[in-house]
């Protein structure tokens, strides 16, 4: 009888000594590791047998394999979360990101969404105080920084793109320095709605620390608006989105919660764009209103809320949360970020795919890294990326700005040397 090929290698292997045995496995380790065929894809099919696959484009990003995949018997291609729970990409070929992050300077981004000031408040430790258990700090400095829908439009300028930002700001100090940094970093504040009477949302971070010493955030204090944006500026900001599409070639969607951002917005947003074009949602607490976005990027907690579970460690309970939320949102694709634990992407009829961390898992800051993740991934499906390409892209820049202390951006120059030196 002729035995599976993984089954005939362990028992010729038992058959020799030590030092044999030894140079078997290696020799079997690295067959297994080594692509067949050009740029593939290991799908798990159980002990001791593998397999790999190339990749087929199809249109947009999709990617097609055959296979174990097809779906359940009903032909609903739906994947079976018992069946597949562990695939593991190889990396995609490094010249093609790196072509990839070239097309970004020509890709034109409209951010659309709640535009919010972090401010950050530095200081010294100088001692504890009398009145209360608690630290006194002299005041260092104060800096303003874009965050939500600024944060992800400063990103895609960062890395290269033409960035659009549409929202709303107060003509309050808050405001005008938010807009002002923008601007200053080649951001187009244009459309942005200037109501006079609103309160730029902002979110406040005090950091202490010691003057040799890295400062760590101690207390932060939330400043939303005292209610939504006035009708007017609303529709304001929705006959800008809508006047700005046709003339480019992606939309990104930052959703904070101020409602500001609607489903009806996205519906209409779909009709404006030129066929083809992308459009990427990141909703911190609304995600499954939203319906037949090209691809979603939330974190795991984000996806924990949306779907009233708790995934953790384990990879089955994230594979039916994910396939479920693919479902509910009929999103093309939901790529799922997991901190330390890197990142998983989900698309209709093909195996879920686990890209593990780039860089250290000793992160440093997750402060603004989703916005990072998902103005990256944009920009790569706009300029034509697979979803997984734009998925390897996106962590890529999100390993290299977790690193960074704050509300940070990745440039194009800082991703195409974690491509290259990821490729060595």
């Amino acid at each position: 009888m002729r035995l599976p090929q993984a089954a005939a290698g362990h028992a010729a292997a038992r058959g020799r000594g030590p030092a044999d045995r030894s140079r078997a496995l290696v020799r079997r380790r690295r067959s297994l590791a080594r692509p067949r065929g050009g740029t593939g894809r290991r799908v798990a099919r159980g002990a001791g047998a593998h397999r790999i696959r190339a990749h087929r484009r199809g249109g947009a990003g999709a990617r097609r394999q055959a296979g174990d995949h097809r779906g359940q018997p009903d032909g609903s291609g739906v994947l079976d979360p018992a069946r597949v729970v562990n695939v593991r990409a190889d990396r995609p070929d490094a010249g093609r990101l790196l072509g990839l992050i070239d097309a970004f300077a020509s890709q034109r981004i409209v951010v659309a969404g709640d535009l919010i000031a972090d401010e950050f408040i530095y200081g010294q430790i100088a001692r504890v105080s009398r009145e209360a258990p608690v630290l006194i700090l002299n005041y260092d400095s104060t800096e303003i920084v874009p965050g939500g829908a600024g944060n992800a439009a400063n990103n895609v300028a960062a890395l290269g793109g033409s960035a659009r930002a549409i929202g709303i700001a107060g003509r309050d100090e808050t405001g005008r320095r938010l807009v002002d940094v923008l601007k200053g970093n080649r951001v187009d504040v244009t459309r942005i709605v200037r109501p006079a009477a609103y309160p730029t949302p902002t979110k406040t971070r005090i950091l202490a620390g010691g003057i040799h010493s890295a400062k760590q955030q101690v207390v932060r204090i939330d400043r939303a608006a005292a209610a939504t944006a006035d009708e007017g500026a609303s529709q304001a900001f929705e006959a800008r989105v809508l006047a700005a599409l046709p003339r480019c070639d992606a939309l990104l969607v930052s959703d904070y919660g101020s409602g500001l951002v609607t489903p009806a917005l996205i519906a209409h947003a779909r009709e404006r764009l030129r066929k083809g074009a992308p459009v990427l949602v990141d909703s911190r607490y609304a995600l499954l209103r939203f319906r037949a976005m090209t691809a979603c990027t939330p974190n795991e907690s984000e996806v924990e809320q949306a779907m009233g579970i708790r995934i953790g460690d384990n990879r089955r309970v994230l594979e039916r949360a994910g396939r479920a939320l693919l479902q509910r949102t009929r999103a093309r694709a939901v790529l799922v970020t997991r901190g330390s634990r890197g990142m998983a992407l989900f698309e209709p009829e093909c195996p879920t795919v686990h890209i593990p961390i780039f860089g250290s898992d000793q992160i440093s800051d997750v402060t603004g890294a989703g916005d990072t993740v998902i103005a990256t991934m944009t920009l790569a499906l706009a300029a034509g990326a697979t979803f997984f390409e734009a998925a390897s892209l996106a962590n890529y820049s999100g390993g290299l700005v977790v690193m960074k202390r704050g509300t940070a951006t990745v440039c194009a120059d800082e991703l195409r040397q974690a491509v290259t030196i990821d490729a060595e």
